[in-house]
């Protein structure tokens, strides 16, 4: 996937991340789009407040969503754009929807498990690895998060 391509889908995913705001949930945005052609087929940010549901981050919500449109559940084709290093439980679905490339802007010191505090993404003793890109928008990524939280403290 071309640079440009990735930028104008981080841009996306930071759309979404900004809609978050407006129901009270981190600003973290997702977006699968095809590797042949980076043609957008989810978009989706966290939406945890919004449903009550402590698995409704916006990564899997995204792969939920390409899978209904592609109509399969693996997306080795596909590439997730996120404005947030994956958690554990997002990096699983990733690994188990057999994703073709990992793009994420900020890393996640606290809870980041395709990089910070683990790598399950290049972990050989699992049965799929996926290539990832790192600090796409890393700035304007935090800047938003830091933001966020900044406004309820």
């Amino acid at each position: 996937m071309e640079s440009a391509q990735v930028e104008r889908l981080m841009a996306v995913a930071l759309e979404e991340a900004r809609t978050a705001t407006e129901h009270g949930d981190v600003p973290i945005g997702a977006v699968v789009a095809r590797l042949a052609d980076g043609e957008v087929i989810a978009r989706r940010h966290n939406e945890r407040e919004l449903q009550g549901d402590p698995t409704a981050h916006a990564e899997l919500l995204a792969l939920r969503d390409a899978a209904l449109t592609v109509q399969r559940w693996r997306l080795d084709d596909c590439a997730l754009v996120v404005t947030l290093e994956p958690c554990p439980m997002c990096a699983g679905a990733l690994l188990n929807g057999r994703l073709g490339l990992l793009v994420f802007g900020a890393a996640d010191p606290k809870a980041g498990a395709t990089g910070s505090l683990y790598n399950l993404a290049a972990d050989p003793r699992l049965n799929h690895e996926i290539p990832i890109v790192t600090g796409v928008e890393a700035e304007a990524c935090g800047d938003l998060l830091r933001a966020f939280f900044a406004a309820r403290r």
